[in-house]
């Protein structure tokens, strides 16, 4: 069965951007600076790609605007506006997790929530992760955009497993 799993960096103190939605602090301590760490292998285990709009326009716009990054994957935006939908993006108005719950059942490959905060949060009241993949950034922002926000939910978790290089640490976790 496909699993919901949310693969994303974040620094040592809980920030996953900036507060003007920065990101060219997510890179290691130069210590390794050829590893590829945890990404490639993860990669191949999706096929497809959820994104709240403003993860989307940030990839598209400002990290890789050449081309979509995410082509060969099935990529869903969640979002209220009204955009055409493209050969590889679906933009969508959906229930984050009708949405979830419907592509859950079908055969494929895993299910990347690959950000931002707000579907991360939503999920997570919703109990629809069913793998945590953190990698920890080595720098502290002391400001910026909270990864977990002030939700109800609690969650007991399950450490699967550890790595680290180049300085980053990648946590996977499971529900309990």
């Amino acid at each position: 069965m496909r699993k919901i799993v949310l693969y994303i960096a974040m620094s040592l103190d809980g920030f996953i951007a900036e507060k003007s939605g920065g990101v060219d602090w997510l890179k290691g301590d130069g210590s390794e600076p050829d590893s590829k760490g945890s990404y490639p292998a993860f990669y191949e285990s999706i096929d497809t790609v959820i994104l709240g709009y403003t993860t989307y326009h940030q990839v598209a716009t400002e990290l890789f605007p050449e081309k979509w990054i995410y082509s060969g994957k099935k990529s869903y935006v969640l979002t209220h506006k009204d955009l055409p939908d493209t050969e590889h993006i679906v933009f969508t108005k959906r229930n984050p997790g009708e949405l979830l719950a419907d592509l859950k059942g079908t055969e494929g490959g895993d299910i990347w929530i690959c950000g931002g905060a707000d579907i991360v949060n939503q999920l997570l009241e919703l109990d629809l992760i069913d793998r945590y993949c953190i990698s920890i950034i080595p720098m502290i922002l002391g400001r910026g955009i909270p990864l977990f926000q002030n939700r109800s939910a609690q969650r007991a978790l399950r450490l699967i497993s550890t790595c680290s290089y180049d300085g980053i640490v990648d946590l996977v976790y499971e529900p309990r």
